[in-house]
């Protein structure tokens, strides 16, 4: 009797050990992104409020601008980070997204509602980081494309610019590319910014005059786009905005100019693409021109 018992004991004891050894292995995600999370604040010094949904945030800059409305078009930065600082995918550094702050969640990748609630407590000049857990990111497949592995929590850091009009957005860019890469430029009226390298000695250039030019078009992160190192001809009265106000007046044939262009005097909304439907210019970009004008093939 004293040995079954034993052997009972025994079996009883191994499955408790059994059992238990399973409830370690198989934790919930919610204990998992807690303890991440938990880690994650601890190790970085950080005060976060979480949220009813289950994600932190953290104001780390009220701002000081005009309040903003799940109504308004806002322009807004992103960069979302893995926990140990490796950005995974962020706004451009010469791209300000911009659309109605109640849409701002609506990423390719993933729809994350603490974006959007995040940003609304921000007045315009605020920034702010929210931390994700994985349950609200990408889960346990994690994300092979952006490199965030299984069950990782996601830091995003978040900025909402005194910005209200494209207008703006693209003087803040031109300025800051020309800061960042110590341009000396002229800024007429026309917000159109350009350096002139080589005047040229031929004749002047009109408004509606045809040109023949050789030209490089780059995106503001350098990405060219177009060029031509032969020379193509161009109605200056037919072609984007920017050419037409910044080439008459301060070059002549033979001329060497660089233009860098706003948004709504290039192609504005609306995105350029290729033969095939790749994109080649995102909407609301600045262009960054180098120009030689070749000839005037009609006044």
């Amino acid at each position: 009797m004293i040995k079954k018992l034993s052997l009972y004991a025994f079996a009883l004891l191994g499955c408790l050990v059994l059992f238990n050894s399973c409830n370690k292995e198989y934790e919930s995600i919610e204990v998992i992104d807690t303890r991440a999370i938990e880690d994650y604040i601890a190790k970085n010094n950080l005060v976060g409020v979480k949220d009813t949904l289950g994600y932190y945030y953290q104001i780390i800059t009220p701002g000081d601008g005009a309040a903003v409305a799940n109504t308004d078009s806002v322009y807004y930065t992103y960069d979302f980070k893995r926990a140990n600082g490796v950005s995974i995918i962020k706004n451009g550094d010469y791209q300000i997204p911009g659309t109605f702050l109640g849409y701002t969640d609506r990423f390719s990748f993933k729809t994350i509602p603490g974006v959007r609630l995040t940003l609304a407590k921000l007045k315009k000049g605020g920034t702010a980081r929210i931390i994700i857990p994985s349950s609200m990111a990408f889960g346990k497949n994690g994300n092979t494309a952006l490199g965030v592995e299984s069950n990782e929590i996601i830091i995003i850091e978040l900025s909402l610019p005194k910005l209200d009009h494209q207008y703006q957005v693209d003087n803040f860019l031109i300025n800051k590319f020309v800061t960042a890469n110590s341009l000396v430029t002229v800024k007429p009226p026309s917000r159109i910014q350009y350096i002139v390298s080589s005047v040229g000695t031929g004749a002047d250039i009109l408004p509606t005059s045809k040109i023949k030019a050789k030209y490089t078009g780059r995106l503001l992160n350098g990405t060219v786009f177009d060029s031509s190192a032969d020379g193509v001809e161009f109605n200056l009265d037919e072609v984007i905005q920017g050419w037409t106000l910044g080439i008459p007046g301060n070059i002549k044939v033979g001329g060497k100019i660089r233009l860098l262009i706003p948004s709504d005097l290039a192609y504005g909304k609306s995105a350029q693409t290729d033969g095939i439907g790749n994109t080649t210019i995102p909407a609301n970009s600045c262009l960054d021109f180098d120009i030689e004008v070749v000839s005037i093939t009609a006044p």
